[in-house]
């Protein structure tokens, strides 16, 4: 019988991409809407804390074990933003394509091209909303953001971000490709490692 886990997030790409990272365990992952979780402010000052923020809120409300991961692009020539804006970079509602555009107007007013950037992602695991002792788990993606959008697989910033040695932006890997090298799929594994050594996987 497979264990069940929440993911504290509404947006269908990352459930995608948790779903495929797990689909080799006992694990059914579940969407918190099924769980009419309500939306949470994301009102940390950090990746991690806002991590486990909205996965203390979850499994409050779904009463099972939850996954919640805050994660974002930071650009070097713009001091890191939009960092753990990203998802509101501009403003709350702001659509992908939204965010997008002013991310690239801001580089563009810089005059630098294809700056450095990285995603960073970090995931937080609570077996319940009072976990004493929850599982956190970081990775970190470098790349450069392109001249211009490319590719459809991806969601959010994908599109612009470069990966070297690959030719192309993470929006044109295949899927499988882009979970073994993302940060997300490297905070997942590190996680499931974390998850291993707790016995949360057994």
């Amino acid at each position: 019988m497979k264990r069940e886990i929440v993911v504290a997030s509404a947006n269908p790409g990352k459930l995608r991409e948790f779903s495929q990272l797990f689909s080799g365990w006992q694990i059914r992952i579940l969407p918190q809407s099924e769980f009419a979780v309500p939306a949470v402010a994301e009102t940390g000052t950090s990746f991690t804390e806002n991590a486990l923020l909205k996965a203390r809120h979850g499994a409050r409300h779904a009463r099972r074990p939850v996954i919640a991961d805050d994660s974002g692009i930071e650009v070097d020539v713009l001091n890191g933003e939009p960092g753990i804006y990203s998802a509101r970079y501009a403003g709350e509602g702001a659509t992908d394509a939204e965010n997008l555009a002013l991310l690239l107007r801001n580089i563009e007013s810089t005059g630098t091209r294809q700056p450095a950037a990285r995603f960073r992602c970090v995931i937080a695991y609570v077996r319940d909303a009072d976990d004493s002792e929850p599982l956190v788990a970081q990775g970190v993606w470098e790349g450069y953001i392109a001249d211009k959008p490319a590719g459809n697989n991806g969601f959010g910033y994908d599109p612009v971000f470069h990966v070297p040695g690959h030719g192309c932006t993470s929006a044109e890997l295949p899927p499988p490709v882009k979970n073994a090298v993302s940060h997300r799929g490297k905070a997942l594994r590190n996680l499931v490692e974390l998850m291993k050594e707790a016995k949360a996987l057994e």
